[in-house]
């Protein structure tokens, strides 16, 4: 796996994340950030940052790290 794109996808999941970190219902913001996620990246795209998730994930803010343990939860791994 490139460290070059995992670092982008990081960055963007982080990116996602941080417009919506001014609403106040977290639910709302996590389901949002998951949507966008699921909508507009490719499933490679998905698939290395799951990987990065279930072995580290420390560089995702909480929310995206939040949208993305749903998203894995319902795309097979």
């Amino acid at each position: 796996m490139s460290g070059t794109s995992l670092q982008n996808n990081i960055r963007m999941a982080n990116q996602i994340a941080r417009n919506f970190e001014f609403e106040q219902d977290e639910e709302k913001a996590v389901a949002a950030i998951a949507t966008h996620i699921q909508r507009f990246w490719a499933p490679l795209m998905r698939e290395k940052i799951f990987a990065y998730l279930r072995e580290d994930g420390s560089g995702l803010a909480p929310r995206a790290r939040q949208a993305l343990e749903r998203l894995m939860e319902n795309e097979p791994a």
